[in-house]
This record gives C-alpha cells, structure tokens and sequence, in this order.
C-alpha cells in the first residue's frame, strides 16, 4: 500500500455530466443554477450514489411564465436520449377535482369504466422511450398549483417511494425517473421586485434586470419570493420530498436577445428539416432583429411572446412567400425592416446555391445547431451530401 496525500478537486464532473451541462447551455439562457442543480443530480445518478428506492431527482421549478421550465425539461430529455418529447406531461390543470385522478391510474375494479380506463403513468408508459444504453424517464407536472390535493397526496408516495399503484393494483417503479414540477408562484411578487415604484435604487435595479446583470441581493429576494409563496401553497410533507427547488428568474433584454438567435437558428434547421426540396437560407439584419425585440419584448410573457413574434412578423410571410413559389430552393432571403412602413422586408439576394454552401452558411454564422428531434440532425447532412443535383431537379 503506498500512502498519499493527494489532495482531490470535488468540484469537477464526468465527461457525461460536463457534456450535458455544455448542451443545455448552448439551449437555455439565463438560468444557470437551474442547469447547475439537473447536472448534480445526473452525476450522482452516473456514480451511484443517488438515494435508494427513490427517484433519481425531484424538482420543483417556480417562476414567471415564459421563463424557460419547461424548455429545460424539453431540453434535458434531448441532450440525454436525443428527443425533446421523450417526457410525459401531465397538464395539472386537468386534474382540479379529486375524481380526475383516474385518468393517472385507472379506475378500479367493479367501478364504471374500469376496462375502457387507460392510465396515463402505467409501466409501460414511463418505459417507452428506455434504449440500451440509458434508462431513464422524465415525468413533468405542469402547472402544479392548479392540481386538486388528491393530487398532490398522490405524489408524495411517488416523490418519497418512487413507487405508483394502480387502480388495479399494479404496481409502478419511479426509481430511474427525474420528476419535474412547475409553477408559476411568486411570479407576481418577483415582478414587483424587479418593477419597484419607488426607491432610490429602483432604476438601477431595472437596468440591471434588463442588461443580465442582477446583483446577489436582488436575486436573493426573487429566490426567497418564490420559495414563500411555494411553502404557502403546499404542505410541509410535499415540500420535504422536493430535492431541488429552484426559482427561474425574469429574462431580461440581453438574454432575449440571446433567445432570439437560438429560436432563428431553429427557424433555419425547420427550414433545412421540413422543405427539403426547396432548402434555402435566410439572414436577418440587424435592425430587423431589433424590431422582433421591441415587438417581442414583454416581461409579464417572458420568451413566449418572442416567439410569437417571430411567427408573425418572420414566419407566416415566409410561408406566403414559399406557398407562391416567391422562394425556391438554393434562395438566399434578406430579412430587414423598413422604418418608414414600420414592417419587415424580405429580398432575393441569390439563388441556385448548392446545398452544401447553404449548410456551411448556417454553420459559419456563430449560432450553435440545437437538434429539433430524432431526426433534425440527419437531415442537413443529407441536404448537403445531395449536393447541385437537389437543385437542379
């Protein structure tokens, strides 16, 4: 035996965890403890060292809408199994009386309905999308404060057993699933710390909100906003089964702008994925991106109304312009705005491009490549490996 005294660096992650923390940055902005706390629990999860007979991670995840919960749900079952709908979603709204929970286990036997009643969190379900090489399901509660208290008591067994019966006493193994819970509690209270009245440091604290830049009592004050309203809403028992709560903070105008490259950056890979015999490449300038921000911006719907933005004033003209054969495949498509008529404008600035430049333009433009689905990733190589012959049919 030799004897050291080596002194160990607890605060690196595996080469696993250090890829997801990287993916989901290069999809979330802004809601970096969020990320942080997913990551932790997936590396205990790699080493072994997570609880028995529990789930791999519980959370419950508060803060105003439009602020990226279920985004980064989305976004974790991606980067880990390369499909952001590999989750099931439980719309809570849907449960607000206590019958409703038979739609989550069944009805069972000898009542009305017992055959015909499909429960939505059987087995079978929490499995589908388990492949050789990782095990694991995500289950999100969406909107929990909407669900009735059956629900709730439903979930304590799950959050504290990782275990479910059924109505016809089956039962359901929660021990590889992370569960995720949002909600909006305390958006209003934190809205009204970063909107101060009054107060000499009111402005600053806008300012600050708005460029990223949030000081550590500010930030400590929405955290504690949210957790108060979360510990009035539900009981002591369910909030001693959460592992992690974290508390989304209102995104601010640098990081919707980030937001706004990341969702045209989709737009293009739809494009790419979807019109794959007429691919083409849009640019967006530089005042026409600043129109969809002042379009887009609203801190009550947080990146929601971006994107409604941009399916207004980007997306439903393109569709026009594609369904009248305005575009065609190998286009090149400047977007700008036009001030005096106060809309966007869209020009051909080249056409019959082959589809491997097209690909190496998108590539060249400094935005990272999100994969939209299974299948997003495979499709642009293919576009590329096609190469003139695409265009010229």
């Amino acid at each position: 035996m030799v004897r050291l005294n080596r002194k160990l660096d607890p605060t690196r992650t595996g080469q696993e965890a250090e890829k997801l923390h990287a993916d989901l940055h290069k999809r979330i902005v802004g809601q970096d403890e969020a990320i942080d706390q997913i990551v932790n629990i997936y590396q205990m999860y790699l080493a072994g060292m997570n609880g028995p007979g529990r789930p791999i991670g519980n959370f419950l995840f508060l803060g105003p809408t439009g602020s990226g919960k279920t985004r980064l749900v989305e976004s974790t079952a991606e980067g880990l199994v390369g499909d952001a709908r590999a989750m099931i979603k439980i719309d809570c709204a849907e449960f607000q009386h206590s019958h409703e929970i038979a739609k989550l286990i069944g009805s069972p036997p000898g009542y009305l309905g017992h055959r015909e009643t499909h429960p939505l969190l059987s087995q079978e379900v929490l499995n589908q999308y388990h492949s050789e090489k990782i095990k694991l399901s995500f289950v999100l509660f969406d909107e929990i404060e909407k669900a009735s208290d059956a629900l709730w008591n439903l979930l304590l067994g799950i959050l504290d057993k990782a275990t479910l019966t059924l109505g016809d006493n089956r039962r359901v193994d929660f021990s590889r699933a992370l569960i995720f819970m949002t909600s909006n509690l305390g958006a209003t209270e934190m809205g009204s710390i970063l909107r101060p009245n009054l107060g000499f440091g009111a402005a600053e604290i806008a300012r600050r909100h708005e460029s990223g830049q949030l000081d550590e009592s500010t930030a400590g004050k929405i955290s504690k906003a949210g957790v108060e309203a979360a510990r009035r809403k539900f009981t002591p028992e369910f909030m001693n089964r959460i592992d992690k709560v974290v508390v989304f903070k209102p995104l601010g105008q640098a990081e919707l702008r980030q937001i706004l490259g990341l969702e045209l950056n989709i737009l293009q890979q739809r494009v790419f994925n979807t019109s794959a015999t007429t691919p083409f490449v849009f640019s967006v300038t530089e005042p026409a991106k600043e129109f969809l921000l002042r379009e887009g911006t609203d801190l009550k719907y947080g990146a929601r109304h971006l994107k409604r933005a941009i399916d207004r004033a980007l997306v439903h003209p393109m569709s026009n312009l594609i369904a009248t054969q305005q575009i065609r495949g190998g286009d090149l498509i400047k977007v700008d705005f036009d001030p005096d008529a106060n809309e966007m404008t869209f020009s051909k600035e080249a056409e019959d491009m082959p589809a491997y430049a097209m690909v190496q333009m998108v590539e060249s433009s400094g935005l990272p490549m999100p994969q939209l689905s299974t299948g997003a990733v495979v499709e642009v190589p293919k576009i590329a490996a096609r190469g003139r012959r695409t265009l010229a049919s």
